[in-house]
C-alpha cells in the first residue's frame, strides 16, 4: 500500500543563526514520530546574510531535507512556489522557530487523511497553551476578531504559522491567492472557507519567538487593507 506523503516547508529569512538547529530537531522528530513519506524543504526568501549556504550544508547533512531560493521576499510567495511545484500528497508548512509545539504536526497531517481539506494549528481555541507578550496577545485577539466581523467567518486563528493542505487545494485554492507576504494564511483560509472546504482548527501550544522578524505595526496596517479588499472583491462578485 503507497504511503502518504507529505512535504513540509520551513521558509526562511535571514535565520543563519537557529536554522541548523531547527531542521535537526524537526528532522529527528519525523524520524521518531511520522508514520508517512516526509520530506523537509527549507524556502530561502532572499536572504542576505548565510542563511543559503547554511541551508546547502543542512542538506549534505540529512538526505530528506532539500532547498529551494527566491529572489524576491515573501512567506506567501515561498509557499506558493514550494507547494505548487511539490508533488507530494499533502503540503504544510511551519515557522523555522518552531513556536508550535512539533507534537501536534501528526494530527494535523491526519486530520487530511480523515477528510478535512486544510489543516490549522490555533493559538484562540480552547485547549490551546500560548506563551507571549500582552501586545502580540491582544493584536492577535484583535485581528482574528476583524477577521470574523468583517470576512463572516468562524474559524478562530488565521495567521497560525502551522498549517497543511490537500492536493485539490494546492490546485483550486492557492491559484487565487493573491497575497504574496504574511497574509497569505489568512486569504488561503478564507478562499477555501468560501469554496466549502472543511477547515480543521486544532488547539496546539505556542510559545511566542522574541527573535521574530514580523514588523508589528505595518504588517497589521496591511492586513487590515487586505482585509478590506478581500471582503469587497467578494462584496463584488455577489452583486454581479
Amino acid at each position: 500500500m503507497k504511503k502518504t506523503t507529505v512535504d513540509i516547508v520551513v521558509p526562511v529569512y535571514n535565520e543563519e543563526k537557529i536554522l541548523e538547529k531547527s531542521i535537526s530537531t524537526l528532522n529527528d522528530f519525523l524520524k521518531k514520530n511520522f508514520k508517512h513519506d516526509w520530506q523537509i524543504i527549507i524556502a530561502d526568501n532572499a536572504s542576505t546574510d548565510k542563511t543559503l549556504e547554511v541551508a546547502k550544508a543542512i542538506t549534505k547533512k540529512y538526505p530528506k531535507v532539500r532547498f529551494i531560493h527566491l529572489d524576491q521576499k515573501g512567506r506567501g510567495r515561498a509557499l506558493r512556489k514550494a507547494w505548487t511545484e511539490s508533488k507530494a500528497d499533502i503540503v504544510s508548512y511551519m515557522d523555522v522557530d518552531l513556536s508550535t509545539d512539533l507534537t501536534f504536526f501528526p494530527l494535523m497531517i491526519d486530520s487530511l487523511l480523515q477528510g478535512y481539506d486544510v489543516a490549522t494549528g490555533s493559538r484562540l481555541m480552547k485547549g490551546a497553551e500560548i506563551k507571549r507578550s500582552f501586545k502580540r496577545e491582544l493584536l492577535s485577539r484583535g485581528y482574528n476578531l476583524l477577521v470574523r466581523a468583517i470576512l463572516g467567518v468562524n474559524y478562530k486563528d488565521s495567521q497560525c504559522g502551522f498549517k497543511a493542505v490537500t492536493r485539490e487545494i494546492v490546485n483550486k485554492v492557492v491559484p487565487e491567492i493573491k497575497d504574496n507576504a504574511w497574509f497569505f494564511d489568512s486569504e488561503l483560509l478564507f478562499r477555501a472557507h468560501k469554496k466549502g472546504y472543511k477547515i480543521k482548527e486544532i488547539p496546539v501550544k505556542w510559545i511566542e519567538d522574541e527573535d521574530s522578524r514580523v514588523r508589528i505595526v505595518s504588517t497589521v496596517s496591511n492586513y487590515l487593507k487586505s482585509i478590506a479588499v478581500l471582503r469587497l472583491e467578494y462584496l463584488f462578485k455577489k452583486k454581479k
